[in-house]
């Protein structure tokens, strides 16, 4: 057996065969490479592309930002300009008092500019709906069959409309932003019970839902961000909670702001009352949806009279009238 195996190992068509396996091995080995520096030249190089992708962003970033300061130099000017008026005839104490700043905090207007365009154009607006009314009636000869009081008359209304079209325009805002609150707010409650049921802390898990919920309401997930900010440099975090609810107005958004104020007090644990919270929210929101279509029979009564049961007549008694005219008995 020795013998025979020693036979082999020296036959030259073996040792032949042998070389060329190891020759086969090795070639395969060194053209397949390791997985493992596959997945590493796969990671620098997604790692590469997003640091490209990072740069190219911060250069938009940058550019956008020196053409926005090129193009607001005028802008600028207009806000100086505006503010310089306002101030002269000191518009603020007799136009603007703590409801007006806080209908545009909840219309999303923050800050002394947005004040000061408002009461710019309060000013502003009756002058020019006036002009264009006086223009209309006494210049294209609109009303000309009306008497001269109420041509005065229309031109006075007009003043008034352009008096009170901001405060129209705020309140209108306001309105559309809180709904778009109210909508998300549910959701955005269970993402941040979620987010403190997990262990992160307040402010982690006011960005992370702002992040989140900012597809679906951009105005909730800006007030979130917001009071992130206001969390880190107040001195009082009960004082973000409190603008939280402020700005947005609603008595859901207070409730929440209430029991992170007595959490962080007392030290009490919070994830109930947000549960406890969100179910409500979420009851509410499916209330309003219920009691919208319960409204709807009473709100389509008079079109289904006006307009679908004639037709529905004219359907069903359509081709007993023809029959009934071909017949003769009708119209012979």
């Amino acid at each position: 057996m020795t013998e025979g195996l020693v036979g082999t190992l020296t036959d030259p068509r073996f040792v032949m065969a042998l070389l060329v396996a190891i020759a086969v091995f090795a070639t395969i080995f060194t053209l397949i490479p390791a997985p493992g520096g596959a997945s590493l030249k796969t990671r620098m190089k997604s790692v590469a592309l997003e640091r490209d992708e990072l740069r190219a962003r911060q250069r938009a970033r940058l550019a956008a930002e020196a053409d926005r300061r090129r193009r607001g130099g005028l802008r600028q000017e207009d806000r100086t300009r505006m503010r310089a008026i306002v101030d002269r005839l000191d518009l603020r104490r007799a136009l603007a008092d703590e409801a007006t700043i806080a209908k545009l905090s909840t219309a999303g207007f923050r800050g002394q500019s947005p004040l000061t365009k408002f009461l710019f154009f309060r000013l502003v607006l009756p002058f020019a709906g006036a002009a264009m009314a006086a223009f209309y009636i006494f210049v294209l000869g609109g009303l000309a069959e009306q008497p001269l009081v109420m041509r005065l008359f229309a031109c006075i209304l007009a003043a008034y409309a352009g008096f009170y079209a901001p405060v129209l325009y705020v309140s209108n805002k306001a309105a559309k932003r809180k709904q778009s609150i109210q909508l998300a707010w549910p959701d955005a409650l269970d993402l941040l019970l979620i987010c403190v049921e997990s262990g992160v802390s307040v402010e982690v898990a006011f960005r992370r839902v702002a992040e989140e919920i900012g597809g679906q309401s951009v105005a909730l997930a800006e007030e979130f961000i917001l009071t992130n900010a206001e969390l880190s440099f107040l001195q009082e975090r009960r004082q973000a909670y409190e603008n939280l609810a402020a700005r947005t107005g609603l008595e859901s958004v207070r409730s929440v702001s209430q029991a992170l104020i007595q959490a962080e007090r007392y030290g009490t644990p919070v994830s109930h009352a947000l549960r406890v919270l969100a179910n409500e929210s979420r009851d509410a929101r499916m209330n309003a949806a219920e009691k919208k279509a319960a409204a709807l029979p009473p709100k389509l009564t008079v079109p289904m009279i006006l307009f679908f049961l004639p037709v529905l007549f004219a359907i069903i008694l359509g081709p007993a009238a023809i029959q009934l005219t071909q017949e003769g008995i009708i119209g012979g």
